[in-house]
């Protein structure tokens, strides 16, 4: 987005966004009349009120944006409240997410929990691909995450530069014990190429919308993201979640 915008002639895109705007009705209208003058075909794939005074914000293309209330004004960025030392992007996108990710039912992830449900104490959801190094040594250290009272939920997320890993996803999700594929596969054994209906394009199409762009990608319940230095370790990543909850009103 930020790329488009840098190319093209602002009072041109000024006239077009002051000339369409008076015919957009809803934020959604508003949202998408706007970024259309800016980026012909650009998908909206999520619009709210912003905490921003007198924006909107908006998922567009993966990316998240500002726009007006009057859909004049477009920001590429990442709003602060200085006062508050508060990231607004930050939390905005999470929200965005946590909507996205309640819409994947159970049916839709490969979880990995401790045997005890009393025993959880957090769960995490984690996109993934089968042939990204950091994902299998997330994975490696999966028993020491359900010690730690973690419940990992691994959703699909083949990256386009391993070309194997939507057969391997695959293949992992039609076998018949889709745990024990998953270690192997992510152990670097090959799973084969069972076929079945599966969920792992619509899965991929989710990360994409709501800004995923790398494996392994954490996301806490609430869908803020966790950095990865810190969820790639067990003890760290339950002590951050621990930080978080004490933390919240």
């Amino acid at each position: 987005m930020h790329r488009i915008l840098r190319q093209l002639p602002w009072l041109a895109v000024a006239g077009l966004l002051l000339a369409s705007a008076a015919h957009a009705t809803t934020p959604e209208e508003t949202v998408r009349t706007a970024l259309s003058a800016l980026a012909p075909g650009v998908k909206v794939e999520a619009v709210q009120k912003s905490p921003l005074p007198g924006f909107y914000e908006a998922i567009a293309g993966g990316q998240f944006v500002y726009v007006s209330n009057d859909g004049r004004y477009v920001l590429d960025g990442t709003a602060f409240d200085v006062a508050a030392k508060r990231d607004l992007t930050a939390e905005s996108r999470a929200r965005i997410r946590k909507v996205a990710l309640d819409r994947v039912g159970p049916d839709k992830r490969i979880v990995f929990a401790p045997k005890d449900p009393k025993a959880i104490r957090h769960r995490v959801t984690v996109f993934t691909d089968p042939d990204c190094p950091f994902c299998r040594r997330f994975h490696e250290q999966i028993e020491r995450y359900t010690a730690n009272g973690i419940a990992v939920e691994y959703l699909f997320f083949p990256l386009s530069i391993h070309p194997e890993a939507d057969r391997k996803a695959e293949a992992v999700w039609c076998a018949s014990d889709r745990q024990a594929a998953f270690t192997a596969a992510m152990g670097g054994k090959d799973p084969g190429t069972a076929t079945c209906p599966n969920p792992v394009p619509e899965l991929a199409a989710l990360a994409k919308s709501i800004g995923i762009t790398a494996t392994p990608t954490t996301l806490a319940a609430d869908g803020s993201q966790i950095p990865g230095q810190i969820a790639m370790s067990p003890e760290q990543l339950a002590a951050e979640l621990d930080r978080r909850d004490a933390a919240k009103p």
